[in-house]
Formats: structure tokens, C-alpha cells, sequence
């Protein structure tokens, strides 16, 4: 069985099983979230910066749940689809089944490549998903900031009906990267660029998240640079507008800034679609 090693080094999240669990109950502090995700947008920077919110998303998925797409990014618009071809992940938590069954049927209906690059989008998911659902199936994709991605959705969705799999999809994207570092500085520097991002161009793109206006945050994020996994995202949002989904609900937003200050910095959001369906 071809197992997919990991690629990131500790910084981005702990290396051994201890450390991991210890993270990760730190990260359960609080009160709980209500279980009744069928999906979620969660953030892919190292657990320092935004490990919290992406377990706040995971753990709000609905129980039972058999199989979890985690649907990266950091594409242009016309690369596609891409996947992990892998029987299964590795985790310091164990290995992670993949679901096999579930990417053969999307191999049926839609162009999709094997992904063999290194990549945060997904890895930094994996272990969260390990320590809260230990026998839930992973596949791993990755979307084009484009139509592939709602069509990446319905696809998901309709293999799901087929193959009676109870599946649920989280889109992995953080949001503007602004600063020098990132060569994107329109409000220049200091608090009233912070200010810009928090209250324009990241919550820009999260109303249209919020509100299931796919195509606008498409528009969007490529315009204004709001998104660095922009079609992972809207690939979340569709499949749960298919799952009878009406909106989003905000969980929690932060910035890279709130933890490490400074001129460059990055926006993160934590969010969940409750299933009607």
C-alpha cells in the first residue's frame, strides 16, 4: 500500500503523537461547537498561527461521517484538478485511510491529475481530522480558482448519493496576504492597512462565502487577492448549497498579525455550513 509521507517540517505542526494531542486538547479549550457541519472553509498556516480555528471548522462536522474531502489550493486558474493518488496519509497520529472508491468515481466524470507536489492546503488538516474522527476516510484534492471547482462540488456530491458514503468537504484557503513580503501593500503600511484587510478585503470575500455567491467570490479573490485557495473554498460552499445548505456561519476571524506583528501578514477565517439535507 503507497502511503503519502509528510512534507512539512515541525514548524507548521508538531512531529511526534504526544506533542500532537498535547497541541490539539490545547486547541479544545472553550466551549463546545454544535455538531451539524457538512462542510467548512478552514485556514492551512502553521498550528502557531491558525491551527485553533481549523479545529473549531472540523469539529463542528456532523457525526457519522464516513469520509472527509479536504480540498486545497495555492492554483492558478487553469491548472485544474489535482489529487493524491495514495492508499493513505501520514499522520503522527497514524495513518490516515484514503477513499479510494470515492476519487475512482471522480476520475470517472471529471479531468483530474495526480498531485505529486508537497503541499500545506491538506497535510496540515490531517492529523486534526486523525484525533477527531480516527476511522474517517480522507481524500485529498485540490481546486483551480475556476468552474473546475463547483464542478469539482457536484461531482462529490453526486458520488456521495451513488456510493452511499455519508461525506463531507472542507475547503482549505487563507485569506489576503498583504504586506511586503507578499509584494501587495495597497493601503500601504501600519494600522489602517490591518484595518482595510479586516474590514474590506477579507470580509469581502466572506460575505460572498457567507452567502453562497460562488462565482462572485471567484471574481473576487482573483481581483483583490482575498484568497490564496479561492476555488477551494467555493468548492465547500457549493457542495453544501447541494446538501441544502442556505449560508455560512462566521465561527471565529483572525490575522497572523494578532500573533506575530508586523507589516506582512495574513488573514484567516474559520467557518461551517450547516447540511439541511
Amino acid at each position: 500500500m503507497k502511503i503519502r509521507p509528510r512534507s512539512l517540517p515541525a514548524g507548521w505542526y508538531p512531529e511526534d503523537e504526544s506533542q500532537v494531542r498535547r497541541r490539539i486538547e490545547a486547541f479544545q479549550e472553550g466551549p463546545a461547537e454544535e455538531q451539524n457541519a457538512c462542510a467548512g472553509v478552514a485556514p492551512h498556516a502553521g498550528w502557531d498561527f491558525s491551527g485553533r480555528l481549523a479545529f473549531r471548522v472540523l469539529r463542528c462536522l456532523e457525526p457519522g461521517i464516513q469520509t472527509v474531502a479536504v480540498v486545497g489550493g495555492h492554483l492558478g486558474p487553469r491548472d485544474g484538478l489535482l489529487a493524491a493518488f495514495e492508499q493513505g496519509y501520514e499522520t503522527p497520529l497514524g495513518t490516515v485511510p484514503a477513499d479510494i472508491e470515492l476519487l475512482d468515481c471522480l476520475r470517472r466524470r471529471l479531468p483530474i491529475a495526480e498531485d505529486r507536489w508537497p503541499d500545506n492546503t491538506i497535510e496540515v488538516q490531517l492529523p486534526l481530522l486523525r484525533y477527531l474522527a480516527p476511522r474517517t476516510m480522507v481524500l485529498g484534492l485540490r481546486a483551480s480558482p475556476s468552474g473546475q471547482a463547483l464542478a469539482l462540488a457536484e461531482a462529490l456530491a453526486s458520488c456521495a448519493a451513488q456510493l452511499g458514503r455519508k461525506l463531507a468537504v472542507i475547503g482549505s484557503t487563507d485569506l489576503t496576504h498583504y504586506g511586503p513580503n507578499y509584494g501587495f501593500t495597497p493601503r500601504g503600511t501600519g494600522p489602517d492597512a490591518l484595518a482595510w484587510v479586516r474590514e474590506h478585503n477579507d470580509r469581502r470575500l466572506l460575505d460572498c462565502l457567507l452567502g453562497l455567491r460562488h462565482n462572485e467570490a471567484l471574481e473576487l479573490a482573483q481581483r483583490e487577492r482575498s484568497a490564496c485557495s479561492a476555488g477551494a473554498a467555493v468548492a465547500a460552499a457549493r457542495y453544501a448549497e447541494l446538501r441544502g445548505a442556505t449560508s455560512g456561519w462566521l465561527l471565529e476571524y483572525a490575522t497572523s498579525h494578532d500573533r506575530h506583528p508586523g507589516s506582512s501578514f495574513v488573514g484567516y477565517a474559520a467557518i461551517s455550513f450547516p447540511g439541511g439535507a
